[in-house]
């Protein structure tokens, strides 16, 4: 039976992960597989990759056929150096605590390499927070701004209204001619007392 390391796609719509599987090259792609040896997830940055790196190295080495994909994951991972190592000591190359060195040494420096990639994102990602930061501060600043200087138009418009209403009032009161209190002239009635020349005859008559 041929046998494929491959992928089979699992997650939701826009947001998939994958299982590395061994599998029938005969069977459909989601369909039914014969073991399942890791998982990768693509979805991160780095992308997340987990192995079960002596079940991998077993299907190598009895012929199972990794897919472009898995072959660069393996890759990725050791499998694939760690099986051309085990060939080398099965042909009498060098011997097992060699290939076991230079092994130890690619995954030293492998972790160097991944470490020295987490770090850099992690320099990526503080440095676009805090451009990010940067703007809003300028953001806020600029409608700070914005939002004084309209107040300060505000208050200027009002203190010239202000002076308007009070210039027109001046003038108003300047023009408005002052009230003159009139006292009202009182002519004295004085009744005259007629004198004993005019009295008439009727009141001589009757003395």
């Amino acid at each position: 039976m041929a046998t494929k390391i491959r992928l089979q796609r699992r997650g939701r719509k826009g947001y998939p992960f994958y299982h590395i599987i061994i599998a029938d090259s005969r069977a459909p792609r989601d369909g039914k597989f014969i073991e399942k040896v890791g998982s990768y997830n693509p979805n991160t940055d780095p992308a997340t990759v987990t192995i079960n790196f002596d079940r991998a190295l077993y299907w190598l080495q009895v012929g199972a056929q990794p897919t472009d994909t898995t072959r660069n994951i393996l890759s990725e991972q050791g499998v694939l150096l760690k099986k051309h190592l085990l060939g080398g000591v099965a042909k009498g190359a060098f011997t097992e605590a060699d290939a076991e060195k230079k092994f130890e040494a690619w995954k030293a420096e492998k972790e160097k390499g991944a470490q020295a990639a987490i770090n850099k994102s992690e320099t990526k990602v503080k440095a676009e927070a805090k451009a990010r930061l940067d703007a809003e501060k300028a953001t806020n600043k600029a409608k700070a701004e914005a939002v004084a200087q309209k107040k300060a138009e505000e208050n200027a418009v009002q203190a010239e209204a202000e002076t308007e209403v009070e210039t027109t009032t001046e003038e108003v009161v300047a023009e408005t001619p002052a009230t003159e209190t009139e006292t009202p002239v009182v002519e004295a009635v004085v009744e005259e007392v007629p004198t004993a020349e005019e009295t008439p005859a009727e009141e001589k008559g009757a003395e």
